[in-house]
């Protein structure tokens, strides 16, 4: 399952980022780490962006950015 597909006030547990290059780098410099808890708060009405809580503070990506990231 990818971060994508979690409905709104879902958590999920990162464990895997896919990709290569400055994409990887840039989704783990925002926090989006391996063993990561996150909670989806709020999908825009088509979908793009996604607003995430982790690690204490809000974050907004993108849903290719999303769909990039392996949840359970």
């Amino acid at each position: 399952m990818t971060l994508n597909e979690v409905k709104p006030g879902g958590s999920v547990k990162i464990v895997r980022i896919n990709g290569a290059g400055a994409v990887k780098r840039r989704i783990m410099d925002m926090g989006l780490t391996k063993g990561t808890e996150v909670a989806v708060r709020k999908i825009a009405p088509l979908g793009d962006p996604i607003e995430l809580t982790v690690r204490g503070y809000e974050l907004s990506i993108r849903k290719d950015e999303a769909a990039a990231i392996e949840v359970v």
